[in-house]
């Protein structure tokens, strides 16, 4: 491997460099999931969500699995995980838009 696309090092491979290490700096290109709720739910259900959300993460075991099967578990609050997303959104936009890509 050349590089990774996350914006830190994968602790699957933490040889290999970031792509921003690499000479690309500001280069972040990688796959996530998350759980999402429809607008407008209570918040505390989405507190509890994600309270269960993060213990689950947090378990050594779910942890191990996750990372065996390629993925980084990364537990947080649901307000930076919004965050994120909003800025995921803004990102490919503008990526789109500058690329010139329609759907098809």
């Amino acid at each position: 491997a050349l590089g990774v696309g996350n914006p830190t090092r994968s602790s699957m491979l933490p040889g290999v460099p970031t792509i921003a290490e690499s000479g690309l700096p500001g280069y972040e290109a990688y796959s996530w999931s998350g759980v999402l709720a429809p607008k407008g739910t209570p918040a505390e259900i989405v507190a509890r969500v994600n309270a269960d959300m993060v213990k689950v993460l947090s378990d050594p075991a779910t942890a191990q699995a996750m990372v065996a099967a390629g993925a980084e578990p990364k537990p947080g609050s649901a307000e930076a995980f919004g965050a994120f997303v909003r800025g995921e959104v803004v990102k490919w936009r503008d990526v789109i838009k500058k690329a010139g890509i329609k759907v098809e």
